[in-house]
């Protein structure tokens, strides 16, 4: 589902909006909706990294699948969910039990 949201942008960020449609061949609209969701996508990316979002709740906010969000996490250079360390911590932990 989409809004109409009424919206003041500088000169500068239409003249990349401006940019790009003409690089896509799209329409202004369209290419302004590419650079908000790229943002988006950035922003959400980094939330999930800190911890402050879950992955379900990221799918769900960008209408993406787990494996897109990991994919698009990976071409970020942002590691996601446990590393080799946290894995051989819990061994560690579970070998104490």
């Amino acid at each position: 589902m989409s809004k109409v949201y009424p919206l003041r942008l500088p000169d500068n960020l239409m003249k990349l909006v401006e940019l790009r449609s003409t690089e896509e061949r799209v329409d202004k609209a369209t290419a302004l909706r590419q650079i908000l969701y790229e943002g988006a996508e950035g922003y959400v990316l980094k939330l999930l990294a800190e911890g402050r979002i879950s992955l379900s709740y990221a799918c769900d906010i960008l209408d993406r699948s787990p494996f897109y969000i990991y994919e698009l996490a990976k071409r970020h250079n942002i590691e996601l969910g446990s590393d080799e360390n946290s894995y051989e911590e819990g061994q560690k932990i579970l070998k104490n039990l």
